[in-house]
């Protein structure tokens, strides 16, 4: 089955990130298995490689193999990875963290994901790309701020259903104030209310905040989403859902497409609160986990393993 002129456009983009991983043909003297023919070779899947220029034969190789045996696309790209891995390390330019990830999100708009390239252990294993940033180390705003957010938040929690959401907005406005993320009220453009929206290193956020008594399935998410799609190139969003998420809404989000948003659920709020991590900590790690995995909400004992 032929791929949409989207997942060409992907694949070519695909070709061109994994262009450094090996060589189009092995050494003569070296193991035939370290280049991108050796590797189709092994599989099964020379028929779909070509001579000639390595990057027209690499985008050939991986639009054929979804085109005529899907199933088989997984195998492909992950021993591309595998046999890079040894190639890139004699090279001395060894394949780094954030190479990987981004191959993951070009990889999602194909319509896959691959367990093995997003397993947390193997991206951690890999160095990181010179000049990247490491998370900032978790901290606490000042002593005197949580308690008064603290004290806050019970009171926005005994208000009922309705003043509690217009309350829980200006709440969460202070709490983005008080770790420096300069927050803007809510506000209204034709046809949408947005929540509000903060800065989060150069990134902009916008904010969708929901306090009901039922989880939040798909819909809501994908809502929002498109919100925060259709305004320009560069704005992400954060969802904040008291009650939490939907499983099957979860699965059904990271199904359809990249996803452009973080979601934080009460008890994300709650270790805020506490003091046992600084908010754009967990915002980093949160942003960090889904250009990985496209997961849009991981629980925070999942990013922080060994502390909670």
């Amino acid at each position: 089955m032929a791929i949409s002129l989207a997942e060409s456009h992907a694949v070519a983009r695909l070709a061109r990130a994994l262009y450094d991983f090996l060589p189009g043909k092995p050494h003569p003297f070296a193991d035939q298995t370290i280049s991108f023919a050796g590797v189709a070779h092994e599989l099964g899947l020379l028929k779909y490689w070509s001579q000639g220029s390595k990057e027209p034969a690499l985008a050939q190789l991986l639009t054929r193999t979804p085109e005529r045996e899907r199933g088989a696309f997984g195998a492909l790209v992950v021993r591309i990875v595998q046999r890079g891995m040894i190639y890139r390390q004699n090279k001395g330019s060894p394949i780094t963290r954030e190479e990987v990830v981004a191959i993951n999100a070009i990889i999602a708009q194909v319509g896959f994901k691959f367990r093995e390239l997003h397993d947390p252990k193997f991206l951690d294993s890999l160095p990181r790309a010179p000049g990247s940033e490491p998370d900032r180390p978790p901290k606490s705003a000042d002593a005197k701020t949580l308690a008064a957010l603290q004290r806050r938040f019970l009171e926005v929690s005994m208000l009922p259903a309705h003043p509690r959401g217009t309350a829980f907005e200006g709440f969460l406005n202070d709490v983005f104030s008080a770790y420096g993320l300069a927050p803007r009220s809510p506000f209204r453009i034709v046809g949408e209310q947005i929540d509000g929206s903060f800065q989060l290193g150069q990134d902009t956020y916008l904010l969708e905040a929901k306090w009901e008594d039922l989880r939040i399935g798909q819909a809501p998410l994908l809502t929002f989403s498109g919100k925060v799609g259709g305004k320009s190139q560069w704005p992400r969003g954060l969802f904040i859902s008291m009650s939490g998420y939907t499983p099957e809404g979860l699965d059904a989000f990271a199904r359809g497409k990249p996803t452009n948003i973080v979601c934080m659920e009460g008890l994300c709020l709650y270790h805020v609160l506490s003091g046992a991590f600084d908010l754009g900590t967990v915002l980093s790690r949160k942003a960090r986990r889904a250009a990985e995995t496209n997961d849009a909400f991981v629980p925070v004992r999942e990013l922080f393993p060994g502390v909670l």
